[in-house]
């Protein structure tokens, strides 16, 4: 009985000695924070920043401002704490719900999955349902469900139902996909990934660049509403006026459908990756080689990855200002935009480990070098 209830634990709990890293993770994950409903995630957020900042405000979208050191560049080091999800659009006179989503969905990636909708009496549990086989003609079996064609079902019989559990148009609906250490692996399964991999490393950096000497005002922002449009990261960059930014973020891997090479270069578990080429914006040559070389110094891996498709928060860095030296950091992840990621905690180290490097190894002459453009 003894061996038996043991190994019911191992199905629900990861059988390895928790660290402080692994519950960070977990907590970032598992919180809430779908684009324009981040309050839950920046709470937690502030509460793990609050420690090792000399100050933290917010800008008028609700990005958390922190900073390190009071002389030197202005540089900006960011993440995004706002996830996919959605928001309820209509409640059906039968009890099923209608929902907008919020950021770059694939509708394969919306049937038969589970959410959880943010009420005002508290969480309400929903599946968006799928049709059955049995009656589905043979020619629409194969074709993918578009998403307005679904419905979040939460187990009512109406309108009233629904209404009666706290639940209006405009609710916010997040992923339902609790973190989970992946079968005693170095691999950490969970949603949100994009960029709740990218807040864990914040966190980090906070944490050893405390109790480090550096030469910068180190300026961590948190930002809001990436996933809808970078939106965060714009008023953030007013609010800051960075000399340098520096993003991060959850990356995209290869390694495992068989798409063409061209799509992505990285691969889970070979370390950071930095993006010389994304849709939104082009990294500083010159920012570009100090990464390099800083990670060469530290004998770090670093992934070369271009991806198209692709936008992330050094696109607004970068035209922020009057122009900002900008890199986006990736910690790669298998499974981006979808209930179920996965991250490697050995990429998650060794990009903090980069990060670190990076803003002790930057100072007054090497930005203003980084930033020279005279022939």
């Amino acid at each position: 009985m003894k061996c038996k209830l043991a190994w019911l634990m191992c199905l629900t709990l990861p059988c390895i000695a928790q660290d402080r890293t692994v519950e960070l993770l977990r907590t970032l994950a598992d919180t809430p924070g779908p684009s324009g409903f981040e309050e839950p995630i920046r709470k937690v957020m502030v509460e793990a920043m609050t420690p090792f900042a000399a100050s933290i405000r917010f800008d008028g979208m609700g990005s958390i401002i922190a900073t390190q050191g009071s002389q030197g560049p202005r540089i900006m080091v960011d993440a995004h704490m706002d996830e996919l999800g959605g928001m309820i659009r209509r409640i059906t006179p039968k009890g099923l719900l209608t929902m907008q989503m919020l950021g770059g969905w694939l509708d394969q990636a919306l049937v038969d999955q589970r959410w959880i909708i943010l009420g005002s009496k508290g969480p309400v549990h929903a599946v968006t349902g799928i049709r059955d086989i049995h009656v589905v003609p043979v020619d629409e079996r194969n074709r993918v469900y578009p998403r307005d064609s679904l419905y979040l079902d939460v187990g009512a019989k109406n309108e009233a139902d629904v209404r009666a559990m706290g639940i209006e148009p405009g609710d916010p609906v997040t992923p339902d996909s609790p973190f989970m250490v992946l079968n005693g692996t170095g691999n950490y399964l969970g949603k949100g990934w994009d960029d709740r991999v990218g807040c864990g490393v914040v966190v980090e950096v906070m944490r050893r660049m405390a109790a480090l000497p550096h030469a910068n005002q180190i300026i961590y922002a948190i930002t809001t509403q990436e996933e809808v449009g970078l939106r965060g990261a714009h008023t953030a960059s007013d609010a800051i006026k960075p000399e340098l930014g520096i993003a991060i973020e959850g990356g995209i891997t290869g390694d495992v459908f068989g798409g063409k090479a061209e799509e992505t270069q990285a691969k889970l578990g070979a370390g950071p990756g930095i993006f010389l080429y994304d849709s939104s914006a082009m990294p500083n040559r010159k920012l570009t080689q100090f990464v390099k070389a800083t990670a060469a110094g530290k004998n770090l891996p670093l992934q070369l990855d271009l991806v198209q498709g692709y936008g992330d928060d050094s696109a607004e860095i970068q035209k922020s200002n009057s122009g900002v030296p900008t890199v986006n950091l990736v910690v790669p992840v298998r499974y981006t935009h979808a209930h179920n990621g996965i991250m490697n905690r050995g990429d998650f180290d060794r990009t903090v480990e980069l990060v670190v490097a990076l803003l002790q190894g930057l100072d007054a002459p090497t930005v203003a070098k980084i930033r020279d453009f005279a022939p």
